[in-house]
């Protein structure tokens, strides 16, 4: 069930890039929110190599794919600079998802350094990005597909989700049974 999640989530979002790119249809946010999107589940997928008990290092996918997001998360911020430099209301936007995402790698990096055996760590990783591709997915057909962008659609599926993000990670790091 979980691959076919995985092959739903990154061919639609696959798909988004391509409509974001469309002459009379160029979207720069959207197009990035479909990067993050893609970012989100194959880290997901990642992480559950991120483990001792499977590797001893990150390998060059876990890197590239994260620093990618990087670069993704720093024109994002950049976008919301200059966005609230020209008083444009969509600032708001590349400031929080990009800072979503720069926190994001910043704990991608932290884990590549700090390796451990522990493997409810790498779980609870999965839960977290699997559980935010899902968001911002939703996010994403909720503004293109039923074409509603107002700021509202756009923060709440990430502030309903996050709760719940932290309910499972709780759940899952505070379990007593071995995974």
């Amino acid at each position: 069930m979980g691959k076919t999640v995985l092959g739903s989530i990154i061919i639609s979002s696959i798909v988004s890039l391509g409509i974001a790119c469309m002459p009379n249809h160029t979207n720069v946010f959207l197009l990035l929110i479909g990067v993050f999107t893609i970012y989100m589940v194959l880290a997901g997928n990642r992480a559950l190599t991120l483990k001792a008990s499977v590797k001893n290092k990150a390998d060059w996918k876990d890197k590239v794919l994260s620093v990618t997001m990087c670069i993704s998360t720093l024109i994002m911020l950049t976008l919301g600079f200059v966005s609230f430099l020209n008083n444009s209301n969509v600032w708001t936007l590349y400031t929080f998802f990009g800072s979503i995402g720069l926190f994001m790698t910043y704990r991608d990096f932290k884990t590549f350094k700090t390796f451990t055996a522990n493997d409810r760590i790498s779980i609870v990783s999965h839960i977290g990005r699997m559980l935010g591709a899902f968001i911002t997915s939703i996010t994403a057909f909720i503004v293109a597909g039923l074409n509603i962008g107002n700021l509202i659609v756009w923060l709440v599926p990430t502030l309903i989700g996050i709760p719940y993000i932290l309910f499972w990670t709780k759940k899952v790091r505070t379990q007593k049974v071995p995974l």
